[in-house]
């Protein structure tokens, strides 16, 4: 059946695009509204799972993700005062094997990329800038979206993809301000050759210690190094672009071992953004209305899946749309109950990893024996049910 109506998508990060891409291939026609001036990506680099590979598959995006993703040998944790190795997982051909597709790691502009250029080559999404969502309302068959400066846009449907701090959430599910974790991440991205040799992986190494981390691995097919270091911290900054202070960086990691210190001295500038997440909720739907990634799920960092959950969700959302016969009402509440308790599981598991990464006194020295041991040959196996992901053509049957 044919829609003139457009589905409205708020918001243009990678889950928005993703969204877009996926309903415009079925027809649909789509609004996307972002409300900066332009598209693009904060950030710096992001690890991929094979759970998300097997949507790059069934999207048809694995060549253009191929052409910018660096496919790393192995994932490895050492412990970040002793420099000692706690675990390392191979992953390659081990991953594939495992989970029939690989486990990389991208620039998250590049991903952003990916997904945009899809979307413009779609004849019925229409992308627009400069487009603030202030409130919605909806019909019986129907939503009006009101933007900052008083233009209504009409659409069949809103999809609130706005992120964490979602105004769509807020009308929706109304449970205020998300949970700040008390983490603060700063990142920084240096070229190769500012890199020193022995400081140089081709492996994701974590460096964990008692209430900090460093992580760094190649980008860009090994041309950039990304470089992510996390404390606990009391300071507070909502958003993601903050200059971060150094010298409360260097003072968290003063007990480092001298790789790390030498790695954390390269960078002059680091931008710093705080961690938050939000408890999981059963629903995230209002009828017409329905929210997507981090709208609807927010999650800290420490097992990489925010990214590749809101792609997850874009299919889902697909298939139930396909399912219904394009029935948005019906097709909101299916593609939620599919949803909830997967994205539920890896929002509280990654809480769980972050107090791993950071263990300190006993809880550190049953974490680096555990991983040590060669029987919990890693958290890598304990993810199973996370890295073999959803089969989109069952989800519905």
């Amino acid at each position: 059946m044919a829609h003139t109506s457009p589905l409205i998508i708020s918001g243009g990060g990678i889950g928005g695009l993703a969204a877009a891409m996926v309903l415009a291939q079925d027809g649909h026609p789509v609004t996307l509204l972002e409300q900066a001036a332009s598209f693009g990506e904060i950030g710096a680099g992001i690890q991929l799972g094979p759970n998300i590979f097997r949507m790059f598959d069934y999207l048809g995006l694995t060549e253009a993700i191929n052409r910018v993703a660096f496919f790393p040998p192995g994932l490895g944790m050492n412990d970040v005062r002793t420099g000692e190795k706690v675990v390392r997982v191979p992953l390659g051909d081990v991953a594939r094997a495992t989970y029939g597709f690989p486990y990389g790691v991208i620039y998250r502009a590049d991903l952003h990329q990916v997904f945009l250029d899809a979307c413009r080559a779609q004849p019925n999404v229409t992308l627009r800038t400069s487009a603030k969502v202030e409130s919605f309302n909806q019909t019986a068959d129907g939503v009006t979206v009101q933007l900052e400066g008083g233009e209504v846009v009409e659409g069949r449907a809103l999809i609130g993809a706005d992120g964490m701090w979602s105004r769509i959430r807020e009308a929706v599910v109304g449970d205020g301000k998300p949970r700040v974790s008390g983490h603060i991440a700063y990142r920084a991205v240096l070229k190769r050759e500012d890199v020193p040799a022995h400081l140089w992986s081709d492996d994701v190494l974590l460096w964990g210690g008692e209430k900090t981390h460093l992580v760094h691995y190649p980008l860009r097919r090994g041309e950039l190094f990304n470089l992510v270091a996390v404390f606990h911290s009391n300071k507070y900054d909502e958003g993601w672009n903050t200059f971060g202070d150094t010298a409360e960086l260097t003072e968290r990691f003063a007990d480092a071992c001298p790789q790390v210190k030498e790695l954390l001295g390269k960078i002059e500038t680091w931008k710093m953004w705080v961690l938050c997440d939000r408890e999981p909720v059963k629903n995230w739907t209002d009828k017409r209305v329905t929210l997507l990634g981090d709208a609807a799920h927010p999650m800290l960092q420490y097992l990489a899946q925010g990214a590749g959950q809101a792609i997850e969700d874009a299919v889902v959302l697909r298939e139930a749309l396909r399912f219904t016969r394009g029935d948005v009402e019906k097709a909101f509440q299916k593609y939620q109950q599919k949803r909830y308790l997967r994205t539920g599981r890896v929002q509280l598991t990654a809480r769980f990893y972050g107090d791993i990464y950071h263990a300190a006194g006993v809880q550190r020295e049953l974490r680096n024996q555990m991983f040590q041991s060669g029987t919990e040959s890693a958290g890598f196996a304990g993810l199973k049910w996370m890295y073999d992901g959803i089969e989109p053509s069952k989800l519905f049957q």
